[in-house]
């Protein structure tokens, strides 16, 4: 029995040990792996959440750009890394939402192989038109796409991104018909817009605000009302409702990431982006934060991939597996 006080404080630290080490989190940099190029609203808000975390929590957390097949390359990197809490995934939300219904055979399933750790923000989207296309409204725009099937252009992030399928869904209840282009990334295309080598795009805000405060581009509608662009239209006000689609920029990490680590992420993430720097850094990029527990951000992605996968079936829309 004179052994037992030892035996006890040596218990005592095995049973603590991994709650403490879960603690010490992060004890590195941490990876925010993102799935397309720099110069889109995804980027740009990895950018700002990670120079904040980097802040708050005393590590680097360091943003990789993997850009490409339609965002199942930067996932596919988030859901092979070790799930320990040092790899995280910003996304757009076709990685999380559309991607799992349009692709039958990819390597991974993003449903059960990432763990939704914050819901981010929402991005409203813009239709804006290089200067040439004669349009000054959506419906000059449809009404263009209806005489020319075809012939008008339009950049999006990538072929399931919300810039294109917001797009299809204006096809869908207009009649219009208009030709996509998609890129790896919204940083090109618009740059391609900007030149004119493509005619329009549905854009998020934060890739095309400078442009268009510059005259660069010209606005015609938003998929929800802008208080920066107080005299714009939404895409409902133009009659096109179902058309009002929005971008969305997640965090995800691998599943198996331990729990306290996850919901350590979702508070601090919530935490800094009501931080008055940060909401009016989030403000001027018209970023709108979505302030959920990982559980409700879980399940409203349920709910966001029952919605568009009624959308995908009635659009037709297909990928190449």
């Amino acid at each position: 029995m004179r052994n037992f006080p030892a035996i006890a404080v040596c218990v005592s630290l095995l049973c603590a040990s991994p709650a403490h080490a879960q603690d010490a989190w992060p004890a590195k940099s941490v990876r925010i792996i993102v799935p397309s190029t720099p110069g889109g609203g995804t980027d740009a808000y990895a950018r700002l959440i990670s120079a904040a975390l980097s802040d708050s929590l005393k590590q680097q957390f360091v943003v990789e750009n993997r850009p490409g097949g339609n965002g199942n390359i930067g996932a596919e990197a988030a859901v092979r890394a070790a799930p320990d809490g040092y790899t995280l995934l910003i996304t757009a939300s076709p990685s999380l939402i559309m991607n799992p219904i349009l692709y039958k055979k990819l390597s991974f399933n993003a449903e059960k192989d990432l763990v939704p750790v914050a819901a981010g923000v929402i991005s409203p989207l813009l239709f804006v038109v290089h200067p040439s296309v004669p349009a000054r409204k959506l419906s000059e725009l449809v009404e263009l796409g209806k005489k020319s099937p075809g012939k008008l252009t339009y950049g999006s992030a990538q072929a399931t991104s919300s810039t294109a399928l917001g797009v299809r869904l204006l096809e869908d209840v207009s009649g219009a018909k208009f030709n996509n282009i998609p890129y790896k990334g919204l940083g090109q295309s618009v740059q391609n817009l900007l030149s004119g080598e493509i005619s329009f795009m549905y854009s998020d805000v934060v890739a095309i605000l400078a442009h268009l405060r510059a005259g660069k581009v010209i606005a015609l509608a938003a998929s929800t009302h802008i208080p920066q662009l107080p005299d714009l239209p939404t895409v409902a006000d133009a009659g096109y409702a179902d058309a009002g689609v929005h971008a969305a920029f997640m965090v995800a990490a691998p599943v198996a990431t331990p729990g306290a680590v996850v919901y350590r992420l979702n508070g601090e993430i919530n935490r800094l982006m009501k931080m008055p720097e940060i909401a009016a850094r989030l403000n001027a990029m018209v970023l709108i934060p979505i302030f959920e527990t990982p559980d409700e951000f879980a399940a409203r992605l349920v709910r966001e991939r029952a919605k568009w996968a009624g959308h995908i079936r009635r659009l037709g829309v297909k990928v190449d597996e």
